[in-house]
């Protein structure tokens, strides 16, 4: 039985966590960071998984740089809408790349930014109140930064290194 996690792609996704942590020094607002960049771009490339952990991770490392603001629990909840953020991305893609790249990607890239900019800050409504309505403008423009550099680092990866990753 073939694993689906060799070599190459542990120290790749490795390469990815490492890259979030370089986001996560980026912020923008509070704890908002750059840390979803390399998620969006493993779940692309490697499968939604991959991009969830990353994802996951990255958000915690965010989340850790910035001191926890928002307490654990209600950073622990980020960071799994960040995973399901990932899993939406990739299967949004997935079922419109047969349309072409740039509609799967554009397609891709409105779920990615819906599902973590309002999408995920709303979940967090009953626990936070109404504070959170200020932050989602910031959240869905940062979102939507994330997901377009990395759908266009994506486009300008050779075709033979994305054979060698994708799922």
């Amino acid at each position: 039985m073939k694993s689906n996690f060799n070599t190459r792609k542990l120290v790749l996704l490795s390469l990815f966590i490492a890259l979030s942590f370089v986001g996560a020094n980026i912020k923008v607002f509070g704890s908002i960071a750059f840390d979803s960049m390399p998620a969006y771009f493993a779940t692309i490339l490697m499968g939604p998984v991959c991009g969830a952990i990353v994802a996951v991770v990255g958000h915690l490392f965010t989340s850790l740089l910035s001191g926890f603001p928002l307490s654990l629990p209600v950073h622990l909840i980020i960071a799994v809408n960040m995973g399901i953020t990932m899993i939406a991305t990739f299967y949004a893609y997935k079922f419109l790349r047969k349309n072409g790249f740039f509609i799967a990607a554009l397609g891709a890239m409105v779920v990615g930014t819906l599902f973590n900019g309002p999408i995920s800050t709303l979940t967090l409504l009953p626990i936070l109140g109404n504070m959170i309505y200020g932050l989602i403008p910031v959240l869905t423009l940062v979102s939507a930064i994330n997901v377009l550099l990395a759908f266009m680092v994506y486009y300008f990866i050779p075709k033979s290194i994305k054979e060698k990753f994708e799922n």
